[in-house]
């Protein structure tokens, strides 16, 4: 039988535009739902309709005087920074996409569906608890895994693979020892945090794992991170909820960035990722979509993301591919996260 696959999106989400040209721009909506058909899993309803967030559910993550600032901003345009548009529909379509984060979890957690991706603009990851930042308004992940963690779940782990740091979710669970962030990004880069020694604080510590890799990264950077690090974490952590903030602009085409890593590359690290969540599908897993600005290279990695979700694992070879420079940057991650997780 197929995997049930929950899908959130709104026709909202493309009524956030800039007024000039920008790469966060609703074409990469088409991109990403055009991936969908390729997929073979089964769609639970065929589409969730999202709901707009609560202000409880925004204010667990968001301060209040921001998230009255966002409202206030209905009807406009501007910039909430140099990079960080808003449109007269962009502050009601980032509650909605909250909201879809939200409900997309909640379809997870009741066991209706298998797997869950949330098609949202705007994204999230880089919004503070204050300000918005990075092209993005509300933080849809963190709102998705504080809401969990209110309804019940023990442990989420937010697996964070856009090329940027996600230094608002990080900042927003960096003391809360019930939410593991995992963050793979190309270092240095935007923006500027995310180094391997930010590990987190208090109670908190070595529940925040940052894995700065350099420009350049290949597949096979990426899965070695998984085997040597990421994958011993998230068994040892045992969440009753993974989301993936699930960014393509790590991809070999994207214009904004520089790695490398191909279609099968991402299909690669959801593979590694399902097989180290210990009660696999049974972890439940749902994907919220972020960065991604090559439309060709969107589409093919999602796509590929998704055939991988409702396949079984491709066989792997047992020889450690040579990563080059990058093997100093995979040392420093688990050395760093040595003193809080049993590592090899």
């Amino acid at each position: 039988m197929p995997n049930i696959l929950a899908v959130v999106d709104d026709p909202l989400f493309d009524q956030h535009r800039a007024s000039s040209e920008h790469p966060e721009r609703p074409e990469r909506l088409g991109a990403a739902r055009s991936a969908l058909g390729t997929s073979g899993l089964q769609l639970l309803q065929d589409r969730l309709s999202p709901r707009d967030a609560s202000d409880e559910e925004l204010l667990r993550v968001h301060d209040g005087s921001y998230v009255e600032l966002l409202g206030q901003t209905a009807g406009e345009s501007g910039y909430h920074d140099p990079d960080t548009y808003f449109a007269p529909a962009s502050s009601a379509a980032a509650r909605r996409a909250a909201g879809g984060a939200v409900g997309m979890t909640e379809t997870l957690l009741s066991g209706e569906a298998d797997y869950g991706l949330a098609l949202l603009r705007p994204p999230g990851h880089h919004a503070r608890p204050k300000t918005a930042m990075g092209f993005c308004l509300l933080n849809n992940v963190a709102v998705a895994a504080a809401h969990a963690r209110a309804g019940g779940a023990d442990r989420v782990l937010v697996l964070d693979w856009d090329v940027h740091h996600g230094n608002g979710t990080q900042e927003m669970f960096y003391a809360d020892p019930a939410v593991l962030y995992v963050s793979l990004h190309q270092w240095p880069f935007y923006p500027g945090s995310g180094a391997a020694s930010e590990v987190g604080t208090g109670d908190g510590r070595g529940f925040t794992v940052n894995v700065p890799l350099s420009p350049g990264a290949t597949d096979d950077v990426y899965v070695a991170a998984f085997e040597r690090l990421l994958s011993p974490v998230t068994r040892q952590f045992d969440p009753d909820l993974v989301l993936v903030s699930a960014g393509f602009d790590a991809h070999e085409r994207d214009p904004l960035a520089s790695m490398s890593l191909s279609d099968a590359g991402y299909a690669r690290m959801l593979e590694k990722l399902v097989e180290a969540i210990p009660r696999g599908a049974a972890g439940r897993l749902g994907l919220v979509l972020e960065g991604g600005y090559d439309l060709v290279g969107l589409q093919g990695s999602l796509g590929a993301t998704l055939v991988a979700l409702g396949s079984d694992p491709a066989p792997t070879s047992g020889s450690p591919a040579a990563l080059g420079r990058h093997e100093a940057d995979l040392v420093r991650a688990v050395e760093a996260q040595r003193p809080y997780w049993e590592l090899e």
